[in-house]
């Protein structure tokens, strides 16, 4: 690349900021070239790891400010301050008779707790902080008690005395009127400047009280904590001169602009691996590879996402930590298992693995930050899988204090050498993803064999070439750069909203008229936000589904409503997708019984320009990489062996390497089992496969 031709506005730099590294790409928009990069990043204050990530690489490239023509981010800001419990101090203000909503909750316990010992998680706002107001709202948006304003400046005065920074108003049956939710935030927000307020009809207009409720109080509480990082990254960029657009990672998949995400941060609660997915997809589609099953194995956890026909799967809820979030998200399963995954063994002598994690600090052991408990990093590192620094030699892994760990915590209790001790950890933490991977797939009635297995992440393509074999897949597909997919994903995306509202239709008389009205009134939000965002006619596009279920049923499944008109024929058809769709998921339909659409949504894109994917140069014909060295390791079976080593950036498309083998690179380390042989693409990409008797 000519360092001297720097066109205006011709690069994207895209940042996502995890855990432990913050992940840095700056491309040309063309696709003629990247840098890449990692940076650590800074928990106590991720704008520090974003900017380190910033001034990093536009040193590496030496190109200038004026260059950068889009600047995209993925964040955990808000998934952290849930997770956690490190939200602001939030109030509520609810109908007068239902302050206990939240304490209520649901009567089901999830799927993979205990029945008997499982403990409804602590609500994150205390009873105390819930003040009730006189109002009422019919469940067809007929007032039945005029909002109580004048109790509005006692409200106020609570607020106060409680010293909170936010508060969510959520009003019973606000999604079919909100009316008043509107007039109460209208006027406390005269009465508490500085406090952060969020309104339910807003953050989600649909029904199920304890849904609505806990999204709008989510809302409310990471509002400052995203509205101060936000404004660092904005005012930051513009100290580095760095005028272009900024766009943050939403969970379904888009992007959305800082003001909006400052308005409504609920929607970053999955950015991360929503951007992890969208980028697994946009390489998938550049191999020929359009149903992937992804795997991203981080430090702490492992999210599995399911690509279809070349787009990640979208459902309409979802679960950050323990609590239902009714949003539309990348449909994603997140489950315990990361490099820095802690194995512990328990008084009845019993292997565990996960969910707790060492995290960045103090990390494994073998980071040399004052971890002592040995972590899968630390059995990787042990059995040879990893070479003996991370990032070229940046941070160096030290292979005593790993191998010290393991004894220390594993083999000495269970009684086994160290190396059977780590392909323990090992074993079971596969296991682990495995049934995860299955979960997306064996578990909604689809075979592995039918997709493609994608490892990604900075530890899963160290595991990718073992899951591939338990799951069946045919075939595993490493990207370029793994272990920096996630922003990989920021330049391969779109500004996407989703707009719903609940209109519940009974059969057989559902009423026309109104489900065109409804459609109408969200088509025109749709139009209004993308036409706020500047994105042209010809860029704007919208598709519609809607949420369908039996007639006393308590959940609902949606389904694309592709007609362009509401009719009778048309109607009929999207009730006849719903049964096909009812018996893929749950092998029974029944046509005779009544259906009811509940909720009808728009989800509205304003197409972006994606960065291309360079391709690499191409071996000359028969050529075979050589290796850059070799390293005693333990890819398979019980004992270490000599494996052959090689340099990422040394193959060249068309090269094959045999398995046991050993690829090294910048952001990850990738395992090429015996009996498993890895093509390179056009792209850089690592095929591997089964090598056919």
């Amino acid at each position: 690349m000519n360092d001297d031709v720097q066109p205006q506005g011709a690069y994207a730099l895209a940042l996502d900021v995890g855990g432990t590294f913050t992940d840095v790409i700056l491309a040309a928009r063309d696709g003629s070239g990247y840098w890449v990069t990692k940076s650590s990043s800074v928990p106590q204050d991720p704008s520090l790891g974003f900017f380190g990530g910033v001034d990093k690489v536009m040193a590496l490239s030496r190109l200038t400010p004026d260059a950068v023509g889009v600047v995209m981010h993925g964040s955990t800001v808000a998934t952290n301050a849930i997770l956690e419990g490190k939200g602001a101090r939030t109030g509520v203000l609810t109908t007068k008779g239902f302050r206990y909503v939240l304490e209520i909750g649901r009567a089901d316990i999830p799927r993979a707790a205990n029945l008997y010992g499982w403990v409804k998680p602590k609500r994150s706002v205390r009873p105390r902080h819930i003040y009730e107001i006189a109002e009422r709202v019919r469940v067809d948006g007929r007032v039945t008690t005029e909002l109580d304003e004048n109790g509005l400046a006692a409200v106020a005065e609570y607020v106060r005395r409680d010293q909170l920074e936010a508060l969510a108003i959520v009003f019973l049956n606000s999604f079919a009127n909100p009316e008043h939710e509107r007039r109460a935030a209208e006027l406390l927000s005269r009465h508490l400047p500085g406090v952060e307020i969020s309104v339910s009809s807003e953050v989600l207009p649909l029904f199920r009280e304890y849904e609505r409720a806990l999204a709008t109080v989510m809302n409310a509480s990471v509002q400052p904590i995203a509205g101060r990082y936000i404004g660092r990254l904005a005012n930051g960029l513009v100290e580095r001169k760095i005028a272009a657009p900024f766009f943050i990672m939403k969970s379904n998949g888009g992007v959305f602009p800082p003001g909006e995400a400052t308005r409504q941060p609920v929607h970053l609660a999955l950015s991360g691996p929503a951007a992890g997915a969208r980028g697994a997809a946009h390489v998938g589609r550049r191999a020929g590879l359009d149903n992937l099953i992804t795997i991203d194995m981080g430090g702490t956890s492992a999210d599995v996402a399911l690509i279809r026909d070349g787009e990640p799967a979208v459902a309409s809820t979802g679960r950050v930590g323990e609590f239902p979030l009714a949003l539309a998200m990348i449909d994603i399963h997140t489950i315990g298992a990361g490099g820095g995954s802690i194995a512990t063994v328990n008084e009845l002598g019993v292997l565990r693995v996960g969910p707790e994690s060492a995290g960045a600090a103090p990390g494994p052991a073998a980071y040399g930050k004052g971890g002592r408990r040995a972590t899968v990093t630390d059995a990787n590192l042990v059995l040879g899988r990893l070479p003996g620094h991370l990032l070229d030699g940046e941070v160096a892994l030290d292979q005593n204090a790993a191998a010290r760990a393991v004894e220390e915590h594993v083999a000495r209790p269970l009684g086994l050498s160290l190396e059977a001790a780590a392909r323990g950890i090992i074993d079971i933490v596969d296991n682990n993803m495995v049934g995860a991977l299955k979960v997306m797939s064996v578990e909604r009635g689809l075979d592995p064999s039918d997709f493609t297995l994608a490892a990604f992440g900075g530890a899963g393509p160290v595991h990718g070439a073992r899951l591939m074999r338990l799951l069946g897949t045919p075939r595993l597909l490493v990207p370029r750069y793994p272990g920096i997919l996630c922003a990989m994903g920021l330049l391969a995306t779109d500004l996407r909203y989703d707009f719903a509202v609940t209109r519940l239709q009974r059969a057989p008389g559902y009423d026309i008229p109104e489900i065109k009205r409804a459609y109408a009134e969200l088509q025109a939000e749709a139009d209004a936000r993308l036409q706020s965002d500047a994105i042209p006619q010809a860029r704007r596009r919208f598709r519609r589904s809607a949420d369908l279920r039996y007639h006393q049923q308590g959940v609902e499944i949606a389904v694309p409503f592709e007609a362009d008109d509401v009719t009778a024929q048309t109607l009929a058809q999207l009730v006849e997708a719903f049964h096909v769709r009812h018996y893929e998921l749950y092998t029974f339909a029944d046509p005779n019984q009544p259906v009811e659409i509940v909720n009808l949504r728009i989800e509205a894109t304003g197409l972006m320009d994606h960065v291309a994917l360079p391709e690499i140069e191409k071996a000359p014909a028969m050529s075979t990489p050589r290796p850059a060295g070799t390293r005693r390791a333990t890819l398979a079976g019980a004992e270490p062996e000599s494996t052959p080593t090689y340099r990422r950036e040394d193959l060249l498309a068309g090269h094959t390497i045999t398995g046991p083998a050993i690829v090294d690179q910048l952001d990850t380390t990738t395992g090429i089992l015996p009996g498993q042989m890895a093509r390179v693409d056009a792209y850089g990409n690592l095929i591997i496969e089964e090598v056919r008797p």
